[in-house]
């Protein structure tokens, strides 16, 4: 064997027709006082040459930019020069998350993965998929690719009524702690859809175990209402449906901000707004940064509480959310209640609000299951301009004509 080169048991077979061809090559060629070894090394080169040509690029070549979200900051599409396979890459998938990258890449045609490359592989677009968060259900039946879901977790809870229509073609898989696998291999999908919490899905071990590729979708983690629907773009890429997506998308960019920009224009006053009601005896009162916030200013609303905690809920006292709500023309996202009793129920000292006495309490759940699934955070993700609607006619009502979709006004 050459000296200083390493050639692994799968190239075993490889080597040794090599050297076969090198013997004869060694015969055809000693009057050409070529040695054996000279002639060994030559048609080791020729195969390092025929397979750089067909084993695929390196990672680093997988850089050309396929898609650059305009809103979304956690992912991107890349590609390499001359392929029609895709990258998808998202950062920092999970809250808390620092430095950390998931990639998926989707291999078309009879193109191998490139040199180097460590995540997720998927031969051809997903067209058997587990959806692990309505929001997921809600941006593929945006795409028209519905049917391509046969497995959910916790389908109760999905408002979707198309997909409740689809019956036994779509399997509840549980809780992602408590996850039946059987089910799950069972529907024979080649993509589940994941997201993070407070860390990496407790799924990734089993799924690289079965060999079950998996992409992290992180829309719950953006920071703009815009970003969060631009990720059916990503859900189109791994789908085939990319023309789709930037279809689908494109319009919404537009129809939002030109309702933000009529806000602006047209009114004087911004309404303070209350937000959340309390749990477990403490109030989360979300950060500036929070995406209700951000839909509440374009709404020409202000919150009450104007902190930037770095995009996370901060729990404050009782008192001090009595004393925040005393400030509130509006109060927003009042839980599960759907009515004034049941918010005295959890904040019986809220009575004496003055925002509760005028009765300007809204919720955000009109679209809700009987189980509590609620459509707010399914198609409201991916409608984000309906919601501003929804919100605007809340603050300032001589600017909307339509009904409600989200919102109700509590009785």
């Amino acid at each position: 064997m050459v000296p200083g080169l390493i050639i692994g048991a799968g190239d075993a077979c490889v080597y040794d027709i090599f050297r076969n061809f090198a013997r004869c090559f060694y015969i055809n060629c000693k009057y050409m006082k070529i040695s054996y070894f000279m002639a060994v090394l030559l048609c080791l080169v020729l195969l390092c040459v025929a397979g750089c040509g067909a084993g695929g690029v390196a990672t680093e070549e997988y850089a050309g930019i396929v898609y650059k979200p305009q809103y979304a900051s956690a992912f991107e599409i890349t590609g390499a020069e001359g392929a029609g396979s895709t990258m998808v890459s998202v950062a920092d998938p999970w809250q808390g998350a620092r430095g950390v990258r998931a990639r998926l890449l989707v291999l078309r045609g009879d193109e191998q993965a490139p040199r180097g490359f460590d995540g997720q592989v998927m031969r051809g677009d997903a067209r058997r998929i587990v959806a692990m968060s309505s929001t997921h259900v809600a941006m593929l039946d945006a795409l028209g690719a519905l049917d391509r879901v046969v497995g959910v977790s916790g389908r109760r809870f999905i408002s979707n009524k198309r997909l409740e229509a689809m019956g036994g073609s779509v399997v509840d898989v549980g809780a992602e702690g408590n996850v039946d696998y059987e089910r799950l291999v069972a529907a024979e999908p080649d993509l589940v859809l994941l997201y993070g919490v407070n860390g990496a899905s407790v799924m990734e071990g089993k799924l690289k175990e079965l060999g079950i590729p998996f992409m992290y979708v992180g829309e719950y983690l953006e920071e703009s209402p815009l970003g969060k629907a631009e990720w059916i773009v990503a859900l189109a890429e791994v789908t085939g449906l990319r023309d789709k997506g930037l279809q689908v998308f494109s319009g919404i960019p537009g129809r939002y901000n030109k309702l933000k920009e009529r806000v602006a224009s047209h009114t004087v006053s911004r309404p303070s707004v209350l937000l959340n009601t309390p749990y477990g005896g403490n109030w989360f009162m979300p950060s500036s940064r929070n995406y209700m916030c951000r839909l509440i200013e374009d709404a020409g609303g202000v919150n009450v509480y104007d902190r930037d905690t770095d995009n996370t809920s901060e729990v404050v006292s009782m008192e001090e959310a009595f004393l925040l709500g005393s400030k509130a023309d509006k109060w927003l996202n009042t839980g599960m209640a759907s009515s004034m009793a049941e918010v005295l129920e959890m904040a019986p000292k809220m009575a004496e609000l003055p925002c509760f006495k005028a009765g300007e309490v809204y919720n955000n759940n009109r679209l809700v299951t009987e189980a509590g699934g609620n459509d707010f955070y399914e198609s409201g993700i991916v409608c984000p301009d309906v919601v501003l609607r929804d919100i605007v006619k809340i603050l300032h009502p001589e600017l909307v004509e339509e009904d409600f979709v989200y919102y109700h006004r509590l009785r």
